[in-house]
């Protein structure tokens, strides 16, 4: 229950980047006023209005100005944001169909999640986004729709990924072999092909990864051409893929970076969601650690939500915590009052790792000494007692080592299997561009 939930992460990492994504355009003549209602888009039975598509392509330019991107012309970067405003509503629409829901409550939670990760309350959260001039019921309906996405990819795409123990063992035995270890930084163009594309639009899309690939090996940016050419969600963060292991990395781009020098870019690379341009930008080594400090530990958890509010939540567990201190059981505590499925056992959370927990979790069970109880904590979760019982330094177990082995196995089917699930449902979506025509 406690480890880091995707979609918190998620959000924290969403509000770097929106940074005034609804913020609207400055006062325009009355010529650019309706010029901003016409419609440049259909997708299924909604409309996107050229309105929508510069407010978001506002807050593209300004992430783009600060990160010190060349900015691509300004067709370009229409035609780019459209692009991604369609792929997010049809996924919006598709969720909704299949009954995905993100009710008020949900939201606001999350929205609180943000706003204490920026040491903000929900109030000054508002005030804040609103002093920038940002819409904040249509802000609410962005993170409502982003949520979903969350789900959706969940749902869709991560719930339905088989790792066999076949595949784990094969993965262990590449990785003894090579000795692992080294990181590879990578950014990557993608020209999505659409799923029953004839030769002539695959020659087309070929072409234009062809001119891409010329123009990165002659040292134009990066991040520019990422923002020109990719149809990837990442195109105007520069089309970069962070930091990871080749064995977390797709195939394709594996075996691309593992040819590589840092500063190269690959060849024209095709895959069943179309061609793909990747540039190394960096690699580091790096064996990591033979074995890792893990904690024991238990803890009582109560939820904040519209019934039970932070402070009652908090002085219900300070109750609590008295009695246990003046010698009433922890695990018979923990049956009684925690909201975890953890309580049945006593609390009980077994040996943790490092990343197992939350960070605010994590803080303050390293902070204890055994046996100690907490003072209350809160994390997005809600509010904890914790008791730590054990710890222990410890060689990564075989069952460490596999259950590693699974996830870096997912991540790397993971964006494989999105990008063909977004290619699917782009086809089967009815879709109107009317940016080029007008």
């Amino acid at each position: 229950m406690i480890a880091m939930n995707p979609l918190f992460r998620f959000l924290i990492l969403l509000l770097a980047c929106l940074g005034g994504l609804l913020a609207r355009p400055a006062a325009a003549a009355p010529a650019a006023v309706v010029e901003a209602d016409r419609i440049v888009a259909v997708v299924g039975n909604e409309v996107i209005t050229y309105h929508e598509l510069r407010s978001r392509l506002t807050a593209a330019l300004k992430q783009l100005e600060k990160q010190g991107t060349p900015l691509p012309p300004q067709d370009v970067l229409e035609r780019q944001m459209l692009e991604r405003l369609i792929m997010d509503r049809a996924q919006w629409q598709h969720a909704r169909e299949t009954g995905l829901r993100v009710d008020d409550n949900q939201l606001d939670q999350a929205i609180g999640r943000i706003a204490a990760g920026n040491n903000l309350t929900p109030q000054q959260f508002r005030a804040a986004l609103e002093k920038d001039g940002v819409d904040y019921a249509q802000f609410r309906e962005e993170i409502r729709g982003e949520m979903m996405t969350v789900r959706l990819r969940e749902r869709e795409v991560e719930s339905r990924l088989v790792i066999s123990d076949g595949e784990i063992d094969n993965f262990l035995a590449n990785q003894a072999a090579s000795g692992g270890g080294e990181e590879y930084q990578l950014a990557h163009i993608l020209l999505r092909a659409p799923e029953s594309a004839s030769p002539e639009q695959l020659q087309k899309l070929r072409q234009r990864g062809e001119q891409a690939l010329k123009r990165a090996r002659a040292g134009e940016n990066f991040a520019e051409l990422t923002a020109a050419y990719s149809d990837a969600p990442d195109a105007l963060k520069g089309g970069d893929l962070g930091w990871r292991q080749l064995n977390r990395l797709p195939n394709l781009y594996a075996e691309a970076a593992g040819r590589l020098e840092p500063g190269q870019v690959s060849d024209l690379l095709r895959s069943s969601a179309g061609f793909h341009v990747v540039k190394l930008l960096g690699k580091r080594g790096g064996s990591g650690p033979a074995s890792v400090s893990q904690t024991r530990a238990r803890h009582i958890l109560v939820r904040i939500n519209e019934v039970v509010s932070e402070g009652e939540a908090r002085r219900k567990l300070e109750a609590v915590r008295e009695r246990i201190v003046n010698g009433i059981d922890f695990a018979e505590q923990a049956r009684l009052y925690s909201q975890d499925g953890s309580a049945a056992k006593g609390g009980e959370l077994g040996w943790l790792s490092p990343g197992d927990t939350v960070p605010e979790f994590e803080r303050a069970m390293d902070g204890l000494k055994v046996n100690e109880v907490s003072a209350v904590v809160k994390s997005p979760f809600g509010m904890h007692l914790i008791q730590v019982l054990e710890r222990r330094d410890r060689d990564v177990s075989a069952e460490r080592q596999r259950a590693a082995a699974r996830q870096a196995l997912r991540e790397r089917k993971l964006d494989e299997a999105y990008q063909d699930w977004l290619r699917q449902l782009r086809d089967r979506t009815y879709v109107e561009n009317r940016l080029v025509e007008n």
